[in-house]
């Protein structure tokens, strides 16, 4: 089955690092964010995917086709371009995935972007998955697509608690504050990406639109399922996000479901 992951976005609220390059390469432990959500699915056995590129997307590419020269140490000899990779670098191997690279333009919103890649899913898959390139989760894909097939519907969404970006007062009932909640986690649910589409979705997509719209008319059609996720989730939208991400990653990331 297909992943597809949208990384067309240019990130306007994280300009810090997206002025010089995409959203989904900014770095989580020297990685880029793109590379986490990738090996999620990949410890999973979904390493096919299609990614979408908009805004820097050659930047996108140029991380993937040159991984094993960022990797390892090399020898290049200029006058032939021949090169000879040096395979001493431990827990450095390179990664086992196939991707499509697909540019569905710089300003072209999230809707319109899925159904631009379209031609790009075999005939004979029924099914295929769409996430966003700056999310990450110990979500299990497994359990996810096991939950959609069942579900029967045309499109399944992950449901995630987020974190509020303030700190909440508890208060108690004459009006004292009794305790101070950093950040703490919602109890209402979002779409956190990692969906699972029927192709019978690209009906539901429209040019010019956000992917919003057509998970709209999947509800009016009684046709959108949730798969709760009450474990880790974290976005990155701004460089406190980044910083959140980075901490976690040093001190126990709870996405990282792979092993080395």
């Amino acid at each position: 089955m297909k992943t597809v992951i949208l990384c067309g976005g240019i990130g306007y609220r994280l300009k810090e690092e997206t002025e010089f390059k995409p959203k989904p390469m900014v770095t989580i432990g020297n990685k880029p964010i793109l590379w986490h959500v990738m090996k999620i699915y990949a410890h999973y056995g979904y390493r096919d995917f299609i990614i979408a590129l908009g805004y820097k997307g050659d930047y996108i590419k140029d991380y993937f086709l040159n991984q094993k020269y960022f990797l390892h140490d090399f020898t290049l000899h200029t006058k032939t371009g021949r090169t000879h990779i040096h395979r001493a670098a431990v827990g450095q191997g390179i990664d086992d995935f196939t991707i499509t690279f697909v540019d569905t333009g710089a300003e072209t919103l999230p809707g319109e972007r899925i159904l631009r890649i379209q031609d790009y899913i075999p005939k004979e898959d029924t099914d295929f998955m769409v996430t966003y390139g700056d999310g990450v989760g110990d979500i299990d894909i497994r359990k996810l697509v096991e939950y959609h097939r069942k579900a029967g519907t045309v499109g399944t969404i992950t449901g995630v608690h987020p974190r509020s970006k303030y700190g909440l007062a508890r208060v108690n009932e004459r009006g004292k504050v009794t305790a101070f909640l950093e950040k703490p986690q919602l109890g209402q649910r979002v779409n956190g990406g990692f969906m699972v589409f029927k192709k019978s979705f690209f009906r539901y997509l429209r040019p010019a639109e956000f992917e919003h719209a057509a998970l709209h008319r999947l509800v009016k059609d009684n046709q959108l399922s949730m798969y709760n996720h009450d474990g880790f989730w974290h976005s990155m939208d701004t460089y406190a996000d980044v910083e959140n991400l980075n901490t976690y990653w040093t001190t126990g990331p709870k996405w990282k479901v792979w092993k080395e």
